[in-house]
């Protein structure tokens, strides 16, 4: 499944919109999409929301869709 993810890159921040970025997680739960994002970045994580059916077709449109994957 695609998740994807809203998140402000600095957790030292306080959260705006205007500063928030997007990220798209390939992982079979929600569960598994925060551990990856805990263990491998240090962003302070907003929503985590799962892709699929027409949602997931017009985000992949999107100029800036991309899987991110870590290492």
């Amino acid at each position: 499944m695609i998740f994807k993810v809203l998140y402000q890159a600095d957790k030292t921040r306080i959260p705006r919109r205007e500063t928030t970025q997007t990220l798209y997680l390939k992982c079979d739960t929600e569960m598994q999409a925060r551990i990856q994002l805990e263990k491998y970045t240090n962003y302070n994580i907003e929503y985590v929301e799962p892709l699929a059916g027409k949602h997931l077709k017009y985000e992949e449109n999107e100029p800036d869709f991309k899987i991110t994957k870590f290492n």
